[in-house]
């Protein structure tokens, strides 16, 4: 569960730090819409963190232009 109380799912959820990007936005990478969702400990500032299935450790760290629609 995220902590906007939905089920995290692959390419899908992200997890932002909604002081930043709010809760709801829709974030454009390479062509993908995600939806910001959720937010971690390590998630401050301009890191987004992509939700993966396991195993998630080879997806690594990615340097990204992004685009970002924000709830209304």
């Amino acid at each position: 569960m995220t902590s906007t109380g939905v089920k995290a799912q692959t390419n899908h959820t992200i997890a932002v730090d909604p002081r930043i990007i709010p809760y709801g936005s829709e974030i454009k990478i390479d062509g993908q819409i995600y939806v910001a969702e959720d937010c971690g400990g390590a998630v401050k500032n301009n890191v987004i963190d992509v939700w993966v299935e396991y195993p998630s450790n080879s997806f690594g760290v990615k340097y990204k232009e992004i685009y970002i629609r924000m709830e209304n």
